[in-house]
């Protein structure tokens, strides 16, 4: 939720130029709301600075889960004006990810895995509700364009006889010129948990 969020962030936001924000994070302010408009996952955010609040804007609420609060708050204030390079990689491949990306802050795939391990036509679907992209890897693949400059890609390859399902998520290689390592772990709980979710 985020009011679990600490205002510091906001407040850090309130300290930025919003015309500086919008150039950096492709996104819009209300000057006379005090607020940026964001798109993430294809819906649109209210991130209202001196209020320190996120409003989605669908349906007015504020149940905005503080994985998901976190990266929007966080990819606002550092995300830079830079393109996409179209070259996946993994958490490894990050600077310090091998070390960061084990333990407690293991990229959570086993949640797409105990939902779809053995359901590719599940996971498909489900994916697709997200409005994914079909991407050639795995067993199945999609992109998702979690906010203006955060592609990402979720890979499952079906389990068999010989080998468990396997889950993995993939980023554009700026990720690492975006985010911190934390806050890349706040998304992969965001789209790990919302990919997870059993289709209906």
């Amino acid at each position: 939720m985020t009011n679990s969020i600490d205002t510091c962030h906001f407040q850090d936001l309130a300290g930025k130029d919003p015309e500086d924000v919008c150039r950096r994070a492709l996104c819009s302010y209300d000057s006379n709301k005090g607020c940026y408009t964001l798109s993430v996952w294809g819906e649109d955010y209210n991130i209202y600075r001196g209020e320190s609040k996120i409003i989605r804007i669908r349906d007015g609420n504020s149940d905005i889960n503080t994985f998901l609060g976190l990266f929007i708050l966080y990819y606002l204030l550092t995300s830079k004006a830079i393109p996409i390079s179209k070259e996946w990689i993994s958490e490894k491949d990050i600077p310090g990810g091998v070390a960061f990306f084990r333990g407690p802050h293991a990229v959570p795939t086993h949640l797409i895995v105990k939902s779809y391990g053995n359901n590719i036509a599940g996971f498909s679907k489900r994916c697709e509700q997200l409005d994914g992209i079909t991407l050639q890897m795995a067993d199945q693949a999609y992109s998702f364009r979690i906010a203006p400059r955060i592609p990402v890609g979720v890979l499952l390859w079906e389990g068999d006889d010989e080998f468990p399902a396997e889950s993995k998520i993939l980023f554009d290689r700026t990720i690492v010129e975006h985010l911190a390592l934390d806050i890349i772990f706040a998304l992969t709980v965001e789209i790990c948990t919302r990919v997870g979710v059993v289709a209906d």
